[in-house]
């Protein structure tokens, strides 16, 4: 490592963003046992954890890059061990000092994407809301009901701008009053902190809650389940306290209240996939199921790894910007559980979820045997 002077500088900085880990993990393995990269490959982050503690970490190693924080090592952590910490402070030790393995390198395009465009696509910010063409969808002002956040792969993405148009078009036909603030939006930064810049998250983040209080923005809703962890969790760091609600549980409350009415049946079968994010790190678990029980027809099949043991789609972490070979793909595994249960539909509300569940979908023989949808998608369908 001939770019960094004291190797020692590096183990007391990760130990230092690592917080308390390292005094309460005492090796028990619990975290490989859990861990879904061991479905597809060998992966230990105990050791991980051991080298930190020891100061034998590589940041040169590729293998500090695999974590998705998918959280379902910290879930079952008997010690109540910051795991997911202890990797991002070796990530932004990394970072800091420049170092990236090969499957890495994207995310440094993605950082000078999100400093220049405000979006890790690298779409023009002028065009941040082309995706409303057509549709009545007004700039936030004052006193709207709502703001409705779609994200960057909503606002960008070819196949993720129809999610963005089908909650737009619930939304309206619900008579709710909202906006969005279109070219005034910043990628919310949670997954480019999780890589290790926390200097860049920190930015994102601050134009964001800038934005949001000059435009006197009180209540958030997101399409995405990590728009809805920064700005619920992390953004609180900033001593700030927006109300944030993820449209899964915006649209059984729409339904609930009678705002929105299904008149249609979807006569499918149909298997929800738990995304990490709104699952496991925020507790939202049965307002999506029982939006699609409301729907007449559909037949609700679980998967193996439901719930608090969903099976990561693996794009967590900053994974999403990184390549993956095809043999250690999460998203293969779930779409194949998807396939055994007989569902014709998988359905989900998370865009990464989307995208990887996608590429699998295209990779499979049987393709056009199951389709991939968003929540809102169906409901759209519905109503």
């Amino acid at each position: 490592m001939e770019n960094i002077a004291d190797y020692k500088e590096i183990v007391d900085s990760i130990r230092e963003k690592g917080g308390e880990a390292f005094k309460y993990c005492y090796q028990c393995g619990m975290c490989d046992t859990v861990c879904p990269w061991n479905r597809v490959r060998t992966f230990s982050m105990r050791r991980l954890i051991r080298q930190a503690t020891f100061g034998l970490t590589e940041i040169e190693s590729e293998e500090m890059w695999r974590c998705t924080t998918c959280g379902k090592c910290q879930q079952r952590c008997p010690r109540g061990v910051g795991i997911i910490e202890v990797g991002v402070a070796s990530r932004r030790v990394a970072t800091e000092f420049g170092v990236f393995p090969n499957s890495v390198r994207p995310v440094r395009g993605i950082s000078a994407s999100l400093t220049g465009e405000g979006n890790p696509l690298n779409g023009e910010r002028a065009k941040r809301a082309d995706w409303t063409e057509g549709l009545s969808v007004k700039t936030f002002e004052e006193g709207m009901e709502i703001l409705y956040f779609p994200c960057c792969y909503l606002s960008y993405d070819p196949r993720l701008k129809r999610v963005a148009r089908a909650t737009a078009t619930i939304l309206n036909k619900a008579g709710v009053n909202f906006g969005i603030l279109g070219s005034g939006e910043n990628c919310c930064g949670e997954s480019i902190r999780k890589t290790g810049d926390e200097d860049l998250f920190k930015r994102l983040a601050k134009e964001n809650i800038k934005t949001f209080i000059d435009n006197g923005v009180k209540k958030i809703l997101v399409s995405s389940p990590h728009c809805y962890h920064a700005f619920k969790n992390e953004y609180a760091e900033f001593k700030v306290n927006f109300e944030v609600v993820h449209i899964s549980e915006y649209l059984l409350e729409l339904l609930n209240e009678g705002r929105l009415k299904i008149s249609k049946e979807y006569a499918k079968k149909i298997t929800y996939h738990d995304p990490c994010y709104l699952g496991r790190h925020n507790g939202v678990y049965e307002q999506p199921r029982e939006s699609l029980k409301k729907v007449p027809g559909v037949q609700l099949r679980e998967m193996p790894d439901a719930r608090v043991d969903s099976l990561c789609c693996g794009g967590g972490g900053g994974r999403i910007w990184m390549e993956t070979p095809k043999n250690e793909r999460f998203s293969d595994l779930r779409l194949e559980q998807a396939v055994s249960v007989g569902a014709e539909v998988l359905a989900t509300a998370c865009p990464y979820c989307i995208t990887n569940f996608e590429d699998s979908r295209l990779n499979r023989d049987d393709s056009d045997s199951i389709a991939i949808k968003d929540i809102t998608e169906i409901i759209q369908e519905v109503i």
